[in-house]
């Protein structure tokens, strides 16, 4: 079963975070995330732009249309994204609460019900 781990944050949060403080936590991150992937549980590690870097994207007449900014007003938004791939939703929980940070701030876990991607065909047909 693959689950999606989504870590929340803003820049003000960040800027409030000391930076030997936050160079510490990132290479705590920078564990887990070695850890996992060795694993083989952790299938991908990506952590996004700024809020003020997201953009909205529309199909308007049949073009692009885009505005700036997340969909949602909120005070936090989405920071990081992780996903993994686990025997049962009790490892996913037990891989999410070992994330550094944790126990400050909740880890958002979703079951991805669905993979978009059809098999790659068979290279020898």
């Amino acid at each position: 079963m693959k689950y999606l781990l989504l870590i929340y944050g803003n820049e003000e949060k960040w800027a409030s975070i000391p930076d030997d403080v936050r160079d510490k936590e990132i290479a705590k991150q920078d564990a887990w995330n070695t850890r996992y992937r060795a694993s083989g549980e952790l299938l991908a590690a990506y952590g996004l732009g700024g809020e003020n870097e997201s953009s909205l994207v529309w199909n308007r007449d049949g073009a692009p249309f885009s505005t700036d900014g997340p969909y949602l007003e909120a005070k936090e938004f989405i920071c990081s994204l992780y996903v993994l791939e686990v025997e049962s939703a009790e490892r996913a929980r037990e891989i999410a609460a070992e994330m550094p940070w944790a126990s400050e701030s909740p880890v958002e876990m979703w079951p991805i019900l669905h993979d978009g991607f059809a098999p790659k065909p068979d290279s020898k047909a």
